[in-house]
This record gives C-alpha cells, structure tokens and sequence, in this order.
C-alpha cells in the first residue's frame, strides 16, 4: 500500500503529464517572459503594504496593488542557499544535497533553466548564486567552477558565490568585472540588458535574480538611510539597503514596460528566508522567530506575482504557498515534461490562484527540514518537531503568533499530521541517499562546504582582494 506521501507524488507526475493537454485557470499566451526576483534576508514585515512602522517601498506596494500578493508564502528554509535550491527544483532542500547555507546542489538535479531551455528560453542568472559549496562573502565565480550556474542550465551569468554589497566585483561566465553604485541597481541594469537583447530577437528569457541585499554587512548610500536617522547604525544601514532593492524592483517593472512586454512577463518576487534578529524596529511583524528557524517568523517572507494578461483582477491571498511551488507552477504555465524533473516533488502549481481564491484547502503539507529539525504547515496547522525530538502544534488561524502549543490536547488534526510527518521523514531519508536518480545514489565528487577565502583556487587574488571592505574582515579572521 502507498504512503500518503507518496499518493501526492503519484498525483503530482500525473499533473504534469496532463499539462500539455489541459491548462485550468487561465490562459495560454504565447512564451510568456519569467522574471524571479529574490532578496537576501527580506523579513516578512519589511515591506510599506504589510504596515511597517518607518520603511517605505513604494514599488513593491505598487507592485503588489497591481499582481497577486500572497501574505502567506514561505521560503523552502529558514536560511539562503536551501530555498535557492527549492526554487530551482520543486524539491525540499535536503532532497538536494543543499543541507544548509553553502551547501553545493547536486549536479544530478534537473533545474527549471534546463527544463525551459528545452522549450525555447534563453536563461540568465545575475547576483548571488550560493549553490556552488562556497562559503564566505559574495567573492566573483570563477570560470571552471565546476558548480557555476551554466552547469545548471543557465546561458548567460552574472554572478558572485554569496551575499554582496555596494561597488562589488561580479564574474560574468568567468570574467571578473568591477561595478560602482548599489548592488541590487547594477544586477537589475544588467539584467534588463539581458531581457532586452532577446526581446529584440523575438525569443522568451528566463532571468533570474537574486539580491544580495539586505543581508549583513549592512552599506547602504547616505541618502537611502536618511529617513532612519533615528534608529541604530545597523539598522539604518539594513533599512537603507531595502530602500535601494525597492527602488531596483522599479527599475526592472518601467524597464520592462519600456521594451512592451510587460503585459506577457510574470514577475514573481519573494525573499530567500524570514527576517533578522537585532534590527529594530522589527523585520517579522508580529511573528515568532527570525531566520534560521523553524517558526514563521523564520520561513514566512513577502512574495507577489505580476502578470498583466493572466493575473487580471489584483488581490491579497492567503492561501499558503511556498518557493517549492514556483518550478511547478510554470512548469504548468510553459507545458514542461514530467520528465523534466525529478519526481519525487514537494511543490503544487498555483495557476489556479492567479484569478481567485481557492476553494478548496491546500492539497498536500509544505514540509521543512531544517538543521535536525522538521516541520509541516498543512493550511492553519502547523507542526514542528525539533532535533531532539520535542512536538510542536499551532493553530494558525487563532494563534498566528505560535503562542500555544495545542501537542499536549492532542486535537484531531495532529494524528493525521504525524502520519504525514514520518511519511515525509522516510521519503527525504531516501531522497539523501539518492535513491530519486537514476543511479540510485548519490554520484561522488560533490563538494562540501568551504570558505572560498582559505582555498587554493582563491589564492592567486589574495593580494589585490585582502584590502577590499567586503572581504578584508574575512582574510584577517583567517590568518
């Protein structure tokens, strides 16, 4: 007899086989462009349409007043490189190899680039990438890394291993080239040129950017931190770099109207993990936990959808989805193969939300696993089993804020959640040995996480590198 789990799974490859033939929801155009767009550290409170009590972000809320807003969206983990993971694949993170931050993604694993690649895109990867093992700084990827995104399915890159700043050096397929300005600006320019050069071939793009603000260390230009003086240092900082990836998300909305494809271009922004702990005011709202937890103050993160010809009435959903729902949602929306994947999948497809609410409960728990710890949100339920073994329940609905622990009254949708909680626990185990490839295992040779500043592939720009601010702390740290 199947396992619930993997009666979803079934369903899910049957799903996919069927796309090619029906499309419910909405309408096929023609190849729509797809743009992803993901900060670095975003809290779910940290946007001016959640209410934030002295950040602005005028674009985003506009952005968010004219597309599908889904105020119950939760990255694939509490922290960066495993939801890069998941956007990429459909897959819960460990599934991947992508354990946590600076985890390399297993080359057995088909992306979405790959998929659309086969169906006529052009891809393109610019910002931070962090799924190359490498951990440490944004330092410029090097041309035979052999993890760089062009091993995944991307043509084009313009890319760094990991988080940076102002004025950073960037690798563009191997070359190194030196930019001046904010980060979230110079990646947004480069893309646009890249959506543009297409566009005028008359071919679809699929870009993928990812910031590297607002995460630590905090740099932001004088005038972006200017309405914070009252606040901290680091806070100022952190609430500048916002304000600056706000207005880069401008850039890229008028640039796309400017070349005449917005009304078929979905944009789908959201953040990587929950907000960060010590920034004041709060980056959660009035969440439980910050990054780096299982809480929904950890995994809860700001996420719209723009689409002018498919999303045409804009509203505020809370129906609760996830980054492992982007890689089937536009499989559905680009007709991909089944066989483009890996089946053993943990996202849904959203298309049916983009004109109304669900009727229906989510059909499957999103599941987490995170530093030894599991959890599963199946729709107002939420259940978290730490590493040691300890159970949480929250009833989302009534207690958004994860106050109470309903484990001990043991109400009737905990037996249920349980089930499904070994269920996924067995599956995951199986998918860590590998036994979702073909090959059976997991192949040898992926690497383990390092600091890219102590390796000897780094060491020929040690010299030139040491005095830069984003990386000197590092460099003396390690000698």
């Amino acid at each position: 007899m199947f396992s619930c789990f993997c009666r979803v799974h079934l369903r899910w490859m049957l799903f996919v086989a069927l796309v090619n033939c029906f499309s419910p929801g909405f309408s096929l155009a023609a190849q729509p462009n797809i743009v992803l767009v993901m900060a670095d550290d975003q809290g779910w409170g940290e946007t001016g349409y959640i209410g934030h009590p002295v950040l602005k972000t005028p674009n985003l809320d506009q952005m968010a007043s004219q597309g599908l807003r889904l105020d119950r969206f939760y990255a694939g983990a509490p922290v960066c490189s495993p939801t890069r993971a998941t956007v990429l694949t459909g897959r819960t993170n460990n599934r991947t190899g992508v354990q946590s931050h600076g985890y390399a993604l297993r080359l057995q694993e088909p992306t979405l680039a790959e998929a659309l690649r086969k169906v006529g895109y052009v891809t393109g990867h610019f910002g931070k990438w962090h799924l190359n093992g490498y951990r440490g700084p944004g330092a410029p990827i090097l041309k035979d890394d052999d993890h760089h995104p062009g091993h995944f399915g991307f043509d084009q890159w313009l890319s760094v291993t990991n988080f940076f700043d102002r004025n950073p050096i960037l690798s563009r397929q191997g070359s190194f080239e030196e930019f001046q300005g904010d980060s979230s600006e110079i990646v947004v320019g480069e893309a646009l040129k890249f959506i543009s050069a297409n566009c005028a071939l008359e071919r679809p793009s699929f870009t993928v950017i990812w910031f590297g603000s607002p995460h630590s260390p905090f740099v932001a230009a004088d005038q972006d931190r200017a309405d914070f003086s009252a606040l901290p240092d680091a806070s100022q900082h952190h609430y500048g770099e916002i304000v600056a990836l706000d207005r880069a998300v401008g850039n890229l909305r008028s640039g796309i109207r400017d070349l005449g494809i917005a009304e078929n271009t979905l944009v789908w922004y959201c953040s990587d993990n929950g907000g960060l702990p010590n920034i004041k005011p709060s980056t959660v709202g009035h969440l439980r936990g910050n990054k780096g937890t299982l809480y929904e103050g950890g995994l809860r993160v700001p996420a719209i959808i723009e689409w002018p010809s498919q999303i045409k009435h804009p509203r505020i959903s809370s129906y609760p989805a996830c980054t492992m729902d982007i890689a089937p949602t536009i499989a559905e929306i680009c007709s991909l193969s089944a066989t483009d994947f890996i089946q053993t999948q943990d996202g849904l497809s959203l298309t049916s939300l983009f004109n109304r609410e669900q009727d229906e409960a989510r059909g499957k728990p999103i599941p987490f696993n995170y530093n030894g710890g599991t959890a599963l949100v199946d729709n107002n339920w939420k259940l978290i089993e730490s590493k040691g073994g300890s159970i949480e329940l929250f009833d989302l609905s009534n207690d958004p804020s994860e106050q109470k622990n309903l484990w001990p009254e043991r109400p009737s949708a905990s037996q249920n959640l349980e089930i499904y909680l070994r269920d996924f626990q067995n599956s995951l185990a199986a998918s860590v040995d590998g036994k979702d490839y073909p090959e059976q295992q997991v192949n040898p040779g992926e690497p383990e996480p390092r600091n890219w500043y102590t390796t000897p592939e780094y060491e020929p720009y040690r010299l030139q590198w040491q005095d830069r601010p984003e990386f000197r702390p590092y460099y003396q740290r390690a000698q």
